[in-house]
């Protein structure tokens, strides 16, 4: 009985030690649509007002909460600090429907309620989505594919934002990101509204 109890008496200065994962940042970085729909706003899902918006794919450096650097051609960092509050292609693609509904007057559907009539579908891949050390800029590329409703044919049409940062740092690479997503999300809205 004696030993257990030294044993445990022993180890209780060392639970104060042992960290299950990184420390996390002060704050969580997320993205917020500049054009939103109205609350209490009721939508008609009428011919051709539906899309159903999937979540782009996205190449392994963004398939993290971490926020990356472009620092080269070849090589790529992560801002310290700097976390996203989910996957940046969740983000985004909500950031998207949010736009789609409010510039473009599309009902967006999950793919859930998309099953007996998806209406238009937006996909595509979220190419670059992070800093770029080399132009001190804040960098959002997407290559969109779209399948109008009663299409079967598929558009494709890369879209590009880039805005300036001074400083690359936790705190100036969210809201520059914010501001390049909002608009690669417009222009696309103005793309699939026409």
């Amino acid at each position: 009985m004696k030993t257990p109890l030294i044993v445990m008496l022993a180890s209780l200065p060392l639970a104060g030690c042992i960290s299950f994962g990184a420390k996390p940042p002060p704050s969580l970085l997320t993205l917020q649509a500049q054009s939103a729909p109205s609350v209490g706003q009721t939508q008609d899902s009428g011919p051709g007002k539906s899309i159903t918006i999937q979540v782009p794919s996205s190449p392994q450096e963004l398939a993290t909460a971490r926020v990356p650097v472009q620092e080269n051609a070849t090589s790529i960092a992560y801002v310290k600090d700097a976390q996203w509050a989910e996957p940046p292609t969740r983000l985004f693609a909500r950031l998207m429907a949010d736009t789609l509904t409010a510039r473009a007057g599309r009902i967006v559907l999950s793919s859930r309620d998309s099953i007996g009539d998806p209406g238009a579908r937006l996909g595509g891949e979220l190419r670059q989505f992070g800093m770029d050390a080399t132009r001190r800029d804040a960098a959002v590329v997407f290559d969109a594919t779209l399948q109008r409703d009663g299409q079967t044919t598929i558009e494709k049409r890369r879209f590009e934002a880039r805005v300036p940062v001074g400083k690359i740092d936790n705190e100036s690479v969210g809201p520059a990101l914010n501001q390049a997503a909002n608009q690669v999300a417009q222009q696309v809205a103005d793309w699939v509204g026409r």
